[in-house]
């Protein structure tokens, strides 16, 4: 696996989309009331994330099918199946409407806090034309120009991220410090957020649809370096923005409820372009995952509602998530119940499509030499057993039983 053979692709897609406004939110939590303790978990999730997307990418290339295809293959039941693509439908299709809505306001927010305050003509036609945006890109532009647009824009917020970072100089030592495992008081729960918050169920369906679209089996070391070096990427714009916040925020006994609060605190301690590029980067990564999560759930119903050679499934199931999304947006609605409904199908999901996976990827009938080894496998369940968990987690947060 040559260095030199690197070129960005839909492994850059999978980062612009788990890099949005809740991952910028949850990163700032942690380094605000925690310092550097909690990048280790950071590293673990990116790990994790890589393995998980390197296993979707492999079933992809292989069979040449969307990882919704290949599950609902698997399931001999016409029952089983219905109910399957039910639980896709619902955590995917209702989920990424709840989500979209705050992809689309923390992009707002990032241009408010650019402005260094709110915008005089509000939030709606930001709103608005990212909507536009999105809907246009999804429907009438081409796979390859949507995935180039994606890296455009993921390389846009690695270097807003980046600057802040540079700007803000954290102590080295300090930071290292924080890849050492260790959980402070308080600590867990927010460590568990940022593990949940890299590992996205519908990244999985994304990258499987995506990959297709570039290469094929005899292409799939290019595949697995795109995915580990972009998702690797990914990972570490999200340290560095946990790393900021620690170095900037940690001990100072101020309030941070997101990253427009950590904006607004900058200015005074390290100047105006150290909030003018962690805002770019917010607006960047509200963007990106606002393109993202109508596209994976254009994918999917398209997998599910097979009609040939018709993107109508595709560009129906992408734009209720964008139209859904920009109706709560605007309307100021904070869409909980929406949410509460995503938290728990993506907490039944997570450790449904981790097993599937891993059952796909030991599938010598379909993988052939591709299928799992043994290394593979111990990993495969080690991740299995860290989604379920995350999963029972997610389900109890969102009942109320685990705050």
């Amino acid at each position: 696996m040559k260095l030199s053979r690197y070129r960005p692709g839909p492994g850059m897609m999978v980062s612009a989309a788990f890099i949005g406004p809740g991952t910028v939110t949850a990163c700032t939590l942690a380094g605000a009331n925690f310092g550097f303790a909690l990048l280790w978990a950071l590293v673990f999730a990116t790990i994790t994330t890589i393995i998980l997307q390197s296993f979707a990418v492999r079933i992809a290339l292989v069979t040449q099918l969307g990882l919704a295809e290949a599950m609902l293959k698997t399931i001999a039941s016409p029952i089983g199946r219905i109910l399957a693509s039910l639980l896709l439908i619902s955590a995917l299709v209702l989920g990424n409407a709840a989500y979209e809505a705050g992809n689309m306001s923390g992009a707002a927010l990032g241009l408010e806090a650019i402005n260094g305050g709110p915008l005089a003509f509000g939030i709606a036609p930001v709103i608005i034309s990212i909507a536009l945006f999105a809907s246009l890109m999804l429907v009438f532009t081409k796979p390859k120009w949507i995935e180039n647009i994606l890296i455009a824009l993921v390389m846009l917020m690695s270097l807003a991220f980046l600057l802040t970072f540079l700007l803000i100089r954290p102590d080295l030592g300090a930071l290292l410090r924080g890849f050492i495992p260790s959980v402070p008081d308080g600590g867990l729960m927010t460590a568990i957020a940022l593990i949940g918050t890299t590992i996205v169920p519908y990244n999985l369906f994304l990258h499987a649809a995506s990959v297709r679209e570039r290469w094929d089996a005899k292409q799939l070391p290019d595949a697995q370096l795109d995915t580990t070096l972009s998702i690797g990427i990914g990972g570490l714009v999200s340290m560095t923005i946990l790393a900021t916040a620690a170095a900037s925020l940690f001990g100072s006994g101020k309030t941070i409820e997101n990253a427009v609060d950590m904006a607004q605190q900058l200015t005074p301690l390290f100047g105006s372009m150290a909030t003018f590029t962690l805002g770019a980067g917010l607006f960047a990564a509200g963007l990106t995952s606002a393109i993202t999560a109508p596209l994976a759930t254009g994918y999917i119903v398209q997998e599910i509602f097979k009609s040939s050679g018709s993107r109508r499934p595709f560009q129906i199931g992408a734009l209720i998530v964008i139209i859904s999304g920009t109706v709560a947006a605007l309307s100021g609605y904070r869409p909980v119940e929406l949410i509460f409904v995503a938290q728990i199908a993506n907490g039944l999901l997570l450790p449904i499509v981790a097993l599937f996976l891993l059952k796909l990827a030991n599938d010598r009938n379909l993988l052939g030499q591709y299928a799992n080894g043994l290394k593979a496998n111990i990993l495969g369940v080690a991740i299995l057993l860290v989604t379920t968990g995350l999963g029972f987690r997610l389900i109890a947060r969102a009942l109320g039983f685990w705050p």
